[in-house]
């Protein structure tokens, strides 16, 4: 094994909606986890993932959710403040990784149009051998299309490759197409596995 394929969101850099959305419902978790959950929730940030363009995405939501068409507008003024920062010690491992002349990549699902936003802010992000943007190339995880697309692009060697994702299915998918996958637990964990397996 020679190659670490890292996710990004929520892996490397520490990125929540919650983090912009809880001043907009003060006082009421409810009704905070109810809009995340439902109104701005996983399938619509996947479709905004695999392609389709934030402002078309904003206008279809609120239409479909009327009582929270101001909220959902705010999603891309707010989109930088739900980016915390990088998670520190797993960038502390991908530098090592890199020290050690490992192969890194990454393959994330993220919007093509907020992904300029991240690399301006983190230059970590220029460290990879190659990156798979799934707003980018049309499909996101956990479509076997997308695996498909980054063995490809990357010249992976599929049993050679630990994939890292902090998504369950995501990681499921990857095992489907041959990548050696683990769910992301924590830095701590990830060292564990990385030097259970030689790469540290």
């Amino acid at each position: 094994m020679n190659t670490v394929l890292f996710d990004i969101g929520r892996v490397l850099l520490d990125w929540d909606p919650r983090y912009y959305y809880e001043r907009h419902f003060p006082d009421d978790e409810p009704g905070l986890a109810h809009f995340l959950t439902h109104v701005v929730g996983t399938d619509w940030i996947r479709e905004v993932d695999a392609g389709k363009p934030i402002d078309v995405a904003i206008e279809e939501r609120s239409r479909e959710f009327p009582e929270h068409a101001e909220r959902v507008r705010a999603w891309k003024a707010g989109w930088p403040e739900m980016l915390r920062g990088e998670i520190a010690g797993t960038v502390a491992l991908l530098d090592e990784l890199r020290v050690r002349g490992r192969r890194i990549a990454a393959l994330s699902n993220f919007s093509a149009e907020t992904w300029p936003w991240a690399t301006e802010r983190f230059p970590f992000l220029e460290w990879f051998e190659g990156v798979v943007i799934s707003g980018e190339v049309g499909v996101a995880k956990p479509d076997p299309a997308i695996y498909r697309i980054a063995i490809e692009r990357l010249a992976l060697a599929p049993a050679q490759t630990l994939f890292v994702d902090d998504m369950p299915a995501n990681v499921e998918a990857a095992r489907a197409c041959g990548i050696e996958a683990v769910v992301f637990e924590g830095p701590e964990k990830l060292r564990e596995t990385l030097e259970a397996r030689g790469l540290l």
